[in-house]
Formats: structure tokens, sequence, C-alpha cells
């Protein structure tokens, strides 16, 4: 067994591992006597650049982390991240570039549902599975299969978890959502359906939106017609912050919105002149802030910013917090590594939780989601305040 120091909440410090000569009795795509490669294909040029951006370049940090300590086994790991650019289009041609000309061993971090969903088929026909993709759409885990591995919470977690509480925790009692017109959005719809018919309440109103729209009139008009006292949002981040803003200053003040994962980002809660103060939100983990996170950590956030100029955001958080699981699923996997070790290696990973005080993750033979936990988080001056968590709709 190779001595990887894994990270965890108590230390982010260097690995001690033997650099010992690794060898197979058989090829195994993507592993070499000398290194391990892994694919990312992922937004660095579009729309959700500041999602792939930071999240591939944690990847990389913690990558280097084991190399310069010898790698695994002797094995260096190699990461080769192509730019989807948020395309559909493009992650077909990027993935068919790391399968077939990269031979990567396995896929990690790759962002969005479209993109996911375009390529997943013919990828896990060519043997490489999908770790821990950048989206928490159910799919990413449902139906279960053994190369798909979700680290946390679905959107669909996320919502229900979010009007059980509000329910219980703030005496709500007319649900009703306003979501985008899309796949993402239909999950957001079907979770708000779900939990108001397990609690006995109506859903009393729905509406929807395009991705693109930037006047919400009509929808908050239709909301407030109906009565709604908290609305579960199908937004990602522009299209929190203007419905939002919509209904404060349509003077509607008496309804609670609240968000997913999608929407826990930065860019939301520090909106300008405070036009998301109040909004709540889910999230599977904890975003940190730097002026008040523990030392350890606060050590990890000023090495991050120190190579590579740029404060640490929630795209790096998943970065960081994923490749480091799929560094002890690579070292499990022992000094011969092949795919179904990798495989029998993640299932092995137990009470796992990352350095940002996420929820513990737990993986098995028929486990592929880590955790359906997430934390509510509300707005305020300008920040994600944790209120309560790690919660989930079905305790």
């Amino acid at each position: 067994m190779s001595r990887v120091t894994y990270v965890g909440l108590a230390a982010v410090v260097a690995l001690s591992v033997p650099f010992a000569a690794a060898a197979q009795s058989a090829k195994v795509r993507g592993v070499s006597k000398n290194e391990i490669v892994i694919g990312m294909h992922t937004d660095l040029s579009g729309p959700a650049a500041s999602y792939g951006v930071h999240s591939s370049n944690a990847m990389r940090m913690r990558i280097d982390e084991v190399n310069e300590a010898g790698g695994i086994y002797g094995r260096k790991l190699k990461l080769i991240v192509e730019d989807n650019q948020y395309q559909v289009p493009r992650a077909v041609q990027a993935v068919n570039k790391l399968i077939n000309r990269d031979n990567i061993f396995l896929m990690a971090g790759s962002l969005g549902t479209p993109m996911n969903n375009a390529v997943m088929a013919d990828q896990l026909k060519a043997n490489v599975p999908n770790m821990f993709p950048l989206t928490a759409a159910r799919q990413m885990y449902a139906p279960t299969h053994p190369m798909k591995f979700a680290a946390g919470s679905s959107y669909y977690d996320q919502i229900r978890a979010g009007i059980k509480w509000m329910v219980e925790k703030k005496g709500k009692k007319k649900i009703c959502s306003l979501y985008q017109d899309t796949d993402f959005g239909k999950e957001i719809f079907e979770a708000a359906r779900d939990q108001t018919q397990a609690m006995k309440i109506a859903l009393v109103e729905t509406a929807t939106n395009k991705p693109a729209d930037t006047d919400f009139t009509a929808q908050i008009t239709k909301l407030r017609a109906a009565g709604c006292d908290l609305i579960a949002s199908g937004s990602i981040v522009r299209d929190a912050i203007v419905p939002y803003g919509t209904a404060r200053k349509m003077g509607w003040m008496d309804v609670d919105f609240i968000g997913q994962s999608a929407s826990y980002d930065q860019i939301v809660a520090s909106a300008p002149s405070g036009a998301t103060e109040g909004f709540y939100t889910m999230a599977g983990t904890i975003l940190p802030y730097r002026d008040t996170a523990p030392p350890q950590l606060a050590a990890w956030m000023d090495k991050y910013k120190a190579k590579y100029n740029a404060d640490v955001n929630i795209g790096a958080v998943y970065g960081y917090s994923l490749m480091d699981m799929i560094v002890q699923g690579i070292d499990r996997a022992g000094k011969d590594p092949t795919m179904d070790k990798f495989i029998a290696g993640m299932e092995s990973i137990k009470g796992y939780r990352d350095i940002f005080g996420g929820p513990v993750v737990n993986f098995g033979p028929n486990k592929r989601q880590g955790s359906d936990e997430a934390f509510l988080f509300q707005v305020q001056k300008g920040r994600f305040v944790l209120i309560d968590g790690p919660v989930n709709y079905g305790s």
C-alpha cells in the first residue's frame, strides 16, 4: 500500500509517498509504468468559465501535491483538460480526443449536465468512468452504473430538503416554483412537486423561464397573484439574481426564494446594491471566506492564490475535493492498478470529509452517490451565511 497522506479535515500537508518502480502484468488503458492519465472537459472560455478554470486549477493543485511527493506507487498523475466552452458539440469533440487520442484512464470533474449527458453512453462503453462531474443532476449517478460516481447531493435532493426545512422551521404553506424550461429546471419542478406531495401540501403555482431571459415581470406577477410564500428556484446565476430583485422592486417582501447549488456562487451573494439580500440556497458543501477560515484552510487558500493569482471560488472547492477522492481510489487500487481495482478502491471509501467541512461521503458496491445531504445558506451582507445543515429530506 502506498502511503498517500489523504487530505481531510485534519491537515493540508505534503504527501509522503515512496517512489518505487511499478510494473503491470497487463496493459491498462491510461496507465503506464510512470503515469496515470486523467481527462477533463470543461468550460475554460465560455459562460461557465469561472467554474471550469477554477475547478481544473484546483485539480492540478492536488495532483501537483501528489506528484511532488513521488506519485502513487511511483506513478505521476497527468491531467489533460479540454475546453468544451459549455457547448455540447465541443464536449463531444473533446471526449473523442481524450478517449481515442489521449487514452485516458478516467474522466473527472467535467462540467455541465447537457455536456455530460451527451457523451456519457459512449464514454462508458469505452470503459472510461465518469468521476464526480460538476453537475448535481441525478443522471450522474442514476441509474446505478459501476463507472458513474457523484460526490454529493443532487439538485433534486437539495430542493426537497430546502422545502422541508422551510415548511417545518419557517411555517411556509404556499409553495411555488420558478424554474428554467430545461432538463435542469425540470428536476427542480419534480423536486418541488414530490416534496409538497410527501408533506400533503399544495404546489400552488409554477412559472418557467428561458435561460437567457432578462425580464421576469410576468413570472413574478403570476406567482405573487397566487399568494406564494416560498418559491423553489430552478435558477443558476443571473436568473437567480434578476427574479429575486424583481420581486423586491415590486414591493413583494413576504416571500422567500430558495435555490440550489447551481445558484450557490459568490456572484449571486455579492450582486450589486444588495439585490439578493435574504436569498436562501441549498448546497452540497461550504464555500470558505478567507477572513473567517480556520488556520489550515486559510493557508490552503493562500497557497491557491499564490499559485493561480486568484481567490478561491466554489469551483476550486469542488475541484480540489473531487481530485482528493480520486487520489484515494487510485491509491487503494494498489501497485498494479486495473479498472476493476480502481472501482473497488472507490467503493471502499467510507467516512470521507473534505477540508471545507462538507458532509460525510460514503461509497459502496451499490452506492454511487457519496451523500444526499446539503447545507442551507442565506445571503447576508453580500456573503452566504450558513443557517443549518447538513440536512436531507428523508430524516
